[in-house]
């Protein structure tokens, strides 16, 4: 059984938390919220599902809905409306895949690579197109694990919780030329609107599955849970939240701790147009998107 949830979404203009996600056509509680009601939320309790459901819902007017009601839009989790205010980063070379099945040995701490992926904003939402540059090396899709930490007044990050995201980039471009990294990361990224409330999971694994044309063009299965990462989380995040920069006061951050091989590796080639499908089975998360390679308007 996976850890607690709650998402926040817009109903009818206004910010709520939901505590549950119901089966379609169910009835669902939602608390409308003011923006950044949640993160500090998570700031001023020991970030338990009890003591932030308790944070949020005291003062909080509470409304019912029909679960799948087109006037609930899900949120990235804790995104602020002031999205240049959350950074999306992560982990390169984590997986034991890529470590000959290793796993790091204790002492001495060597941090993997680090990569920048956007700010808030850039984050898309599962059915929304993932843009990429018009001409691609070679895309590879990346389910994983993403963490959620919201920085308080002083910097110090707060564990929230994690959710799963499809890190798309050009590893193809990567191959070419290592430096050429920070391009490869120009690729939207998606992330699951939903918070699990407790520790990394040692497991978490699911398939992924691409369509073209309206038929399976690809499938395969992923393991994206500490137990499969060479490099423990917590080395990796400690190191992370060393730097000055990513504890900037009020900072949400999203650090996507790597992923699994995948279609790239078996020889297969993400076209304009594809849809890509990610179950995490283990977690009961589904999510979809489409890719769409965009053509720059030409500077004048």
């Amino acid at each position: 059984m996976s850890d607690p949830l709650l998402f926040e979404a817009l109903y009818q203009g206004a910010r709520h938390v939901g505590f549950d996600r119901p089966e379609p056509g169910a009835k669902q509680t939602l608390y409308r919220v003011a923006d950044g009601t949640l993160a500090a939320a998570f700031i001023a309790t020991d970030g338990s599902a009890a003591a932030v459901r308790a944070a949020v819902t005291e003062r909080s007017e509470a409304i019912s809905v029909t679960s799948g009601d087109p006037e609930v839009r899900p949120l990235p989790p804790l995104l602020p409306t002031a999205t240049g205010n959350a950074l999306l980063s992560g982990f390169m070379g984590t997986h034991k895949k890529k470590w000959g099945g290793r796993t790091a040995p204790e002492g001495e701490f060597t941090p993997p690579k680090w990569f920048f992926k956007g700010f808030g904003d850039w984050v898309r939402l599962p059915g929304e197109a993932l843009n990429v540059p018009a001409s691609p090396v070679a895309l590879i899709e990346e389910p994983e694990i993403a963490l959620v930490y919201v920085n308080d007044a002083d910097g110090t990050p707060h564990y929230a919780g994690y959710t799963f995201g499809n890190d798309l980039c050009d590893i193809g471009l990567h191959r070419r030329d290592p430096g050429y990294n920070p391009y490869c990361k120009l690729c939207d990224t998606a992330l699951a609107p939903w918070l699990f409330l407790g520790e990394p999971p040692a497991s978490a694994a699911g398939r992924v599955t691409i369509e073209r044309d309206g038929a399976t063009a690809w499938e395969g299965s992923f393991d994206c849970g500490e137990d499969a990462l060479y490099f423990r989380v917590r080395d990796m995040v400690g190191h992370l939240f060393s730097f000055p920069a990513v504890r900037r006061p009020g900072l949400v951050n999203y650090v996507l701790l790597g992923a699994d091989e995948a279609s790239f590796h078996d020889g297969f080639r993400i076209e304009d147009g594809d849809n890509i499908a990610i179950d995490v089975k283990s977690h009961g998360v589904t999510f979809d998107n489409t890719v769409r390679f965009v053509s720059p308007t030409a500077l004048v």
